[in-house]
């Protein structure tokens, strides 16, 4: 069987596992779905053989696991200790300004956190280890997680060296946030093999920005495991969650931020919804993350009725397919995404989706509601509440949106079909050439860029 490595995005893998409250043995036992294990089982089911590979401040060595649910290659390789010492430089490596990054405020503070800022993402990735792994894995090819990050850049290089390709997805981030960035990524970009993009928005953006052709932006979406969905008994779930049976539920879940992930939009349409006359209404959330503490303070300094949380980042996907059934309606009010799966997981459920015009969203329904999504504006709270409160007065339109989305997800977005797709362009013959705008290589623009991974 062909061979791809998969590397995830981040620094080291602690920075995605801690604010869920998840250690390495949780990564290597439990975790399952997302991004990064929705790409594996896709591989898997189109003949590949998968591995993922992470780097970690917690080892120091390699460590060479199996991934309990996937039984995948689960590789752990150690932070440089040159990288190690550039992020004691900043309060935060992720920063989108200098002033994020600085340990302290001022002209001094930013001016520290240059080389930190500028250089850890660069020397975060152990390519000497790095390169020993993919001989042992026997990979044929490389995937990283996001193109617009510093790993990638990197491991294009190492890619070249090895003679291995490299490909990379779109998650969410967006344009270079450092002068370092906007130098290298261009020549990154123009040497990988090929980008992977579901969002025909980003798909345009990067072709324009990067001066590439369209064979070499593929579109394919995130894929789905269809099969475990919709199955949860609701009357069992809403017994374990305190709900009564003719409550009417809406149901949200994913990392916590507040306004990434549009939760500030979510509790301000509940402000409205909650108090309406009828049966009994309750907001069912189920997540955590960087942000917990300031949404159980918007929870408590608002009074919001209803609420019922699970603070907990689910990593057994049974149990969060039966907290999905226990809904009548879905909310997804996130202002930036990549190609989002929890709106696929809520419409294999059989939910009707309350989406925002987010990216990936127009991908997910193009035809609107005939897809089981209602799509409002982005950031447009009224019409976001009007959405769910028209679901929620209309049980039998409740009831053929949420047929129209299960059919939908079937249909596009299957571990098969996807899988398929991402053979194709991973393990295809050629090697990319040098692309030309205006007869010349041209850098990418010094706009300023308004969003970043996470």
């Amino acid at each position: 069987m062909p061979s791809v490595a998969l590397l995830p995005w981040g620094d080291v893998v602690e920075d995605f596992l801690d604010p869920l409250g998840i250690g390495l043995e949780g990564l290597r036992d439990e975790l399952t779905g997302g991004w990064l294990f929705g790409i594996v089982e896709a591989l898997g089911r189109a003949g590949v053989e998968p591995s993922v590979v992470v780097v970690s401040r917690s080892v120091g060595e390699p460590a060479r696991w199996r991934h309990g649910p996937t039984g995948v290659p689960l590789v752990v390789l150690p932070s440089p200790r040159i990288y190690r010492g550039l992020r004691r430089t900043v309060a935060d490596p992720y920063g989108w300004s200098a002033n994020d990054s600085a340990r302290t405020p001022g002209a001094r503070g930013r001016l520290a956190a240059q080389p930190g800022r500028q250089l850890a993402p660069y020397v975060a990735t152990p390519l000497r280890a790095l390169a020993r792994e993919l001989r042992l894995l026997r990979a044929d090819a490389l995937l990283c997680q996001e193109y617009e990050y510093q790993r990638f850049d990197v491991c294009v290089a190492l890619g070249r060296a090895l003679r291995l390709p490299v490909c990379a997805t779109f998650q969410g981030a967006d344009a270079p946030r450092t002068g370092l960035e906007r130098l290298v990524r261009p020549l990154a970009i123009r040497g990988a093999r090929a980008l992977v993009v579901g969002a025909s928005g980003e798909a345009e953006r990067v072709r324009a920005r990067y001066c590439l052709p369209a064979e070499r932006v593929a579109r394919i979406p995130n894929p789905l495991d269809v099969e475990p969905w919709g199955r949860g008994t609701r009357a069992t779930a809403r017994a374990e969650l305190g709900l009564a049976e003719d409550a009417l539920v809406v149901a949200w879940h994913g990392r916590v931020e507040l306004h990434r992930k549009g939760l500030d939009l979510l509790l301000g349409a509940w402000s409205e919804l909650a108090a309406a006359p009828g049966p009994p209404r309750r907001l069912l959330l189920v997540g955590t993350g960087k942000e917990a503490d300031a949404l159980r303070w918007s929870i408590r300094a608002d009074a919001l009725p209803g609420v019922v949380w699970v603070d907990e980042y689910v990593l057994d996907k049974e149990r969060l397919a039966a907290y999905l059934a226990a809904a009548d309606v879905y909310a997804f009010p996130s202002r930036h995404e990549g190609f989002p799966v929890a709106p696929l997981e809520a419409m294999a459920s059989g939910l009707p989706v309350v989406a925002s015009a987010a990216s990936g969203v127009a991908e997910i329904a193009p035809d609107g509601e005939r897809s089981g999504v209602v799509v409002v504006p982005r950031d447009a709270g009224a019409p976001f509440s009007a959405a769910l409160a028209g679901l929620l007065d209309d049980p039998a339109r409740r009831a053929s949106v949420g047929r129209c989305a299960r059919r939908r997800v079937e249909a596009a977005f299957s571990l098969e079909a996807v899988g398929r797709q991402l053979r194709a362009v991973l393990l295809a013959a050629g090697s990319p050439t040098s692309q030309q705008c205006g007869g010349r290589n041209t850098p990418p623009s010094d706009e300023e860029p308004t969003t970043r991974s996470g």
